[in-house]
C-alpha cells in the first residue's frame, strides 16, 4: 500500500494492514508462469496435430483445415469438462488453460451444467451463451461491418 493511503488509516487499520501483510500467502508467480506456459502450449500442441491430422487424412490445405480443428478443439473441451478432468487441469495450468477456444468451450458447457437442474429450454439453452454470447456477438457485428465496407467499396469503387 502507498505511504499516502497509509496515512489516511487509523493506528488499528494500519496495524492490521501490517498484520495482513505478515501472514499472507506468498503466491509462486514463476512457477505458475511455467505451468501456464507448459499447459497452453500442450493444448497449442494437441490442435496443431488435430490439424495435421485433417491435412494429411483428409486432403484440407492449411487454411479449411482450421474450421474443423477448432470445432474438435471444442467438443473435446466440452466433453473433458463434463467429466470434470478439463476443470482439474485449469486448476493446474491456472491461465493456460484459457487459450481462446478451450476458455470458449468450457465457458459454455459450464453454464450449460450449472443450470442443468432449471431445465433444457430455460437452465440450459437460456444460459448456455451467458459468458461466451458476447464474444459471439461481437465477432457476428464485426463480420457484418467488414462484408458491408467490402461491399461498398467493391459496388461503388469498381474494385
Amino acid at each position: 500500500m502507498s505511504n499516502k493511503k497509509k496515512k489516511n488509516l487509523t493506528p488499528v487499520q494500519q496495524e492490521y494492514q501490517q498484520f495482513q501483510s505478515d501472514r499472507e500467502v506468498k503466491r509462486p508467480v514463476l512457477k505458475n508462469c511455467i505451468k501456464a506456459f507448459l499447459i497452453g502450449g500442450l493444448i497449442c500442441l494437441v490442435g496443431q496435430c488435430i490439424q495435421t491430422f485433417f491435412i494429411y487424412n483428409f486432403n484440407f490445405t492449411e487454411q479449411t483445415a482450421g474450421d474443423p480443428t477448432i470445432a474438435v478443439m471444442i467438443f473435446l473441451t466440452m466433453l473433458l469438462t463434463g467429466f470434470g478432468i478439463y476443470d482439474r487441469l485449469a486448476q493446474f495450468a491456472g491461465a493456460g488453460s484459457a487459450v481462446p477456444v478451450t476458455g470458449f468451450g468450457n465457458a459454455v458447457i459450464s453454464a450449460c451444467i450449472e443450470h442443468r437442474t432449471e431445465g433444457i429450454i430455460l437452465g440450459v439453452g437460456g444460459n448456455m451463451f451467458k459468458l461466451a454470447g458476447s464474444v459471439i456477438m461481437s465477432g457476428v457485428f464485426a463480420a457484418f461491418i467488414i462484408a458491408l465496407i467490402k461491399t461498398i467499396l467493391i459496388e461503388w469503387g469498381g474494385l
